[in-house]
């Protein structure tokens, strides 16, 4: 196939068109560099440096699909300027599935986010768990989804949104460069490496077993898998969802004992306040992906910190 990967300079966007190229598809990534890296952009892709906005000067009948990873993911920026989400996310989005429309191509694939169910009500989130985003972030992912039921519905568009829960690990060379960086592992690694400031541990009275929050956490190789396996079985007139996750929690302390385990060094930690719009658990089901797609996740969380590791 031949598929424009928009985002796809970025961690998660690089590595899907590692996975694509070696499928042998034809792959043209279209980026910013707002937050992605030029040198990230692989041999044997085609690249467009630009907005998603833009699209419509990419695409043509020759696609068979677009997977969408481009789009601004910081839950407390999401916050704080709620606005930059609303254009930067839904409006751009909206171009992007318009310029789809418009040339015809029938495949859609969406990075989609756990952060739209909110505050679970259910251990394992499955879904059909009421969404109920306590971010603008998250709001603006599940305005998205809402788009393409609709664009399915209205216009045959077979689409899928695949909704992450945390992603790490690396593949290739192919790791987390976020400026700033957010995540958890990448955090504590740098810390254990001695590379800066202590690793800030955000909320010690979280309603959890251990005080910390829980997560639900996937090696960056089992999503790019899901990826590939959902082009390739959408349906047209169809919106799928998909949650990707292990099924299995983790806790903030939980991960800190496997970066330490797996670096043999201790970390420094200073303990924060709660971040704004940061749920106590999230761990995702992941059963409809196993049915459906028969996908399965093959990587635990000690293999995440371990590639994490090697590709600091």
């Amino acid at each position: 196939m031949k598929v424009l990967v928009t985002g796809g300079a970025g961690y998660i966007g690089g590595v899907v068109a590692q996975q694509l190229l070696a499928g042998d598809h034809e792959v043209v990534i279209l980026d910013d560099l707002s937050t992605g890296h030029d040198d990230a952009v692989l041999a044997g892709a085609q690249w467009h440096e630009g907005s998603i906005a833009a699209a419509g000067e990419v695409l043509d009948s020759s696609f068979d699909a677009v997977i969408h990873l481009a789009a601004k993911s910081l839950v407390g920026e999401s916050v704080q300027h709620p606005e930059r989400y609303w254009h930067g996310n839904i409006v751009a989005s909206l171009a992007l599935i318009d310029a789809v429309r418009a040339a015809g191509v029938p495949r859609f694939i969406f990075s989609s986010t756990a952060a739209v169910y909110g505050t679970p009500v259910s251990d394992a989130i499955t879904e059909d768990h009421p969404t109920a985003p306590i971010n603008p972030y998250g709001a603006s992912k599940l305005a998205i989804d809402h788009m393409l039921a609709a664009e399915a519905a209205a216009h045959g568009l077979a689409a899928a949104s695949l909704r992450y829960f945390n992603v790490g690990g690396a593949s290739d060379g192919l790791s987390e460069r976020h400026d700033p960086e957010t995540h958890l592992i990448p955090n504590l690694l740098r810390a254990a490496a001695g590379g800066g400031e202590p690793a800030k541990l955000f909320g010690t009275d979280y309603p959890t077993h251990d005080g910390t929050a829980v997560r639900d956490y996937i090696h960056v190789l089992d999503l790019a898998d899901a990826h590939l396996r959902a082009m390739e079985q959408i349906r047209p007139g169809t919106h799928e969802v998909f949650n990707l996750g292990t099924g299995v929690g983790s806790s903030v302390r939980e991960v800190l004992d496997a970066v330490e385990t797996v670096t043999g060094r201790r970390v420094p930690v200073t303990e924060e306040d709660r971040r704004p719009g940061d749920p106590a658990t999230l761990v995702a089901s992941g059963e409809k992906a196993r049915e459906v797609l028969g996908w399965t996740p093959r990587r635990a969380l000690v293999d995440i910190v371990r590639d994490a590791w090697e590709h600091l």
